[in-house]
């Protein structure tokens, strides 16, 4: 969901009151507009809890209710919705910091052990830590080539976050239009390769983090390189 759509549910989220009205639960799509219904309500769910806000599910519904119908009294004006998202957008902020800071101590945390409970494992000059699992042959990609490759991202808890192999489809990709830790790391490989990386947060997605991985977390690769495009070959 994009950040617009998103924060014009924060707005109707900040409405404080009783829902008198029950909840029918939905157990059947009968249409399309059940079926889109459904879909708004999911990812706007996934998106609220990502985004650590806690949720008053009866204010939300009456709230949700005013905003589409329009036939209540609103129980807030518009300046105390506005300043009620303000503290709102505050403390998101501020959860996200937090959580941030503590990612990012977790991960140095864990690449410091990584390097020295493992004997295969190796370390570039950057911080990027790699293991080879298998050897591949030929040359290796430059960071202009294209590339396919099999691949599976985890994060320090094993929740996989990307991956090619449940995709049933390998993917293609330049290199320099990665994460600066897979960047450099498949110039370390060659073709039939497979590697495993470990990726500091400032050679993955860092402070801004993405959907599906939080910010500063530390990554964990494995990548098949099963193709190399392009004739730029080291």
């Amino acid at each position: 969901m994009n950040n617009k759509l998103l924060i014009a549910f924060f707005y109707l989220l900040i409405i404080s009151c009783d829902n008198k009205d029950a909840i029918k639960p939905v157990t059947d799509l009968k249409d399309g507009s059940d079926s889109s219904s459904y879909a708004l309500g999911a990812d706007l769910g996934e998106n609220l809890k990502k985004q650590y806000v806690e949720l008053d599910y009866d204010a939300f519904l009456t709230g949700l209710r005013f905003g589409y119908d329009k036939g209540n009294v609103p129980l807030l004006t518009k300046e105390e919705r506005k300043d009620a998202f303000q503290k709102l957008q505050a403390s998101i902020r501020n959860k996200q910091q937090e959580q941030s800071k503590g990612n990012l101590k977790l991960a140095e945390e864990f690449l410091e052990k990584n390097k020295i409970s493992d004997p295969d494992i190796k370390e570039t000059p950057t911080g990027l830590q790699y293991r080879v699992i298998r050897e591949g042959s030929g040359g290796s990609p430059t960071s202009m080539d294209q590339v396919q490759v099999h691949y599976e991202g985890r994060l320090l808890d094993d929740t996989i976050f990307d991956s090619s192999y449940e995709k049933d489809e390998p993917a293609v990709f330049r290199l320099n239009r990665v994460i600066k830790g897979w960047t450099e790391g498949l110039q370390l490989m060659k073709a039939g390769a497979e590697f495993e990386f470990f990726i500091h947060p400032k050679l993955g997605y860092g402070q801004r983090g993405n959907q599906n991985v939080p910010p500063n977390s530390a990554l964990i690769f494995k990548v098949e390189l099963l193709k190399i495009f392009e004739k730029n070959m080291k």
